[in-house]
C-alpha cells in the first residue's frame, strides 16, 4: 500500500519471518522482537518507520518507538480514525489476534475518539494460517465456515463497521464481507496508515518524488517469502529479497545507520 501512495519513495522491508507469528507471544517478547526490528530497519537513512503488525502495534509500540530518532507509526491510531469517520451508528467491531484484542488498544484509541461506541471484539487465530496455506477464496468451504463461526455472533449485534487488525485479513476481505452483508464497511489497517503516513510526509515537504527502490530483507526463507508475497501484493516483488540472521539483524540495528 505504501508503494501506490508513494511511488517516488525507496521502501525498506523487513519481514521477521523466522520468527511469526507474534500473535500468541507475551507483550515482552514482542516488544523485544519489534525493537530488534525497529533498530535494523534504523540501520538504513530513513525518514520514517511503519510497523505495519497489528501485534506489535498493540503491545508496547510506543515504548519502543521513544528511543527512535525518527518517527514510529503503528496501525492503531489511523485505523481507529477510520473506523469512528465511516461509522453510523457508533457500532464498531474488531478482529485480531489473541495479543491484538488482549492489549485492548484498538479500543481505547476509539473510545477516545468516540465517547459510548459500542465495540465488539473478536480473536480470530484461525485467519492467519488458512491465508497462509492459500485459503484465501470466498467460496472456499473451510474459510466460510471459520469466518461464520468468528463473525455471525458480531454481525448479530449490529456492527456496521469492522476493522481488520492483522495484515492478513485484508486478503480475505471479500469472505469476510460475505458473512457481515454488504451493510459493514471494512477498515484496512495497513491503507488508512499508508494514507496518514503520504499525509505526513506531504504536509512536511518530505515526499520524494525520484525513488522508487525497493529493498526487501527476511529473516527466514527468501523463496518462501517472494512466494507468499505475490499473495499479499498481488504480482511479484519489484526488488531483491535478501535473508538476514538474527545475529546479524541485532550486529547491524547495533552499529547504526548504513
Amino acid at each position: 500500500m505504501l508503494s501506490r501512495v508513494l511511488p517516488g519513495e525507496d521502501i525498506i522491508y523487513f519481514g521477521d519471518t523466522g520468527r511469526v507469528p507474534y500473535g500468541g507471544r507475551s507483550r515482552e517478547t514482542i516488544m523485544k522482537y519489534a525493537g530488534e526490528d525497529i533498530a535494523f530497519l534504523r540501520s538504513f537513512d530513513i525518514k520514517a518507520v511503519l510497523a505495519a503488525c497489528g501485534t506489535v502495534s498493540t503491545n508496547g509500540l510506543e515504548t519502543v518507538a521513544e528511543s527512535s530518532d525518527v518517527p514510529v507509526w503503528g496501525v492503531v491510531g489511523a485505523a481507529a480514525r477510520a473506523a469512528v469517520k465511516a461509522t453510523k451508528n457508533g457500532r464498531i467491531g474488531i478482529i485480531g489476534t489473541k495479543a491484538s484484542i488482549r492489549s485492548g488498544a484498538y479500543d481505547r484509541a476509539i473510545q477516545e475518539l468516540l465517547p459510548g461506541a459500542f465495540i465488539e471484539k473478536k480473536a480470530c487465530p484461525l485467519f492467519v494460517p488458512l491465508v497462509e496455506a492459500g485459503k484465501t477464496d470466498r467460496l472456499d468451504p473451510v474459510l466460510r465456515l471459520v469466518a461464520e463461526e468468528y463473525l455471525l455472533p458480531m454481525k448479530r449485534t449490529g456492527i456496521d463497521t469492522l476493522i481488520l487488525g492483522c495484515t492478513h485479513y485484508p486478503i480475505i476481505a471479500a469472505a469476510i464481507g460475505d458473512v457481515l452483508g454488504p451493510g459493514v464497511e471494512l477498515i484496512d489497517t495497513g491503507a488508512a496508515s499508508a494514507a496518514e503516513i503520504a499525509a505526513y510526509l506531504t504536509e512536511n515537504g518530505l515526499v520524494n518524488d525520484e525513488g522508487g527502490m525497493r529493498r526487501y530483507f527476511v529473516s527466514d526463507s527468501p523463496e518462501s517469502f517472494s512466494e507468499a508475497a505475490r499473495l499479499f501484493l498481488g504480482g511479484d516483488l519489484m526488488g531483491e529479497v535478501t535473508k538476514v540472521s538474527l545475529e546479524e539483524m541485532v550486529k547491524r540495528g547495533g552499529e547504526g545507520r548504513l
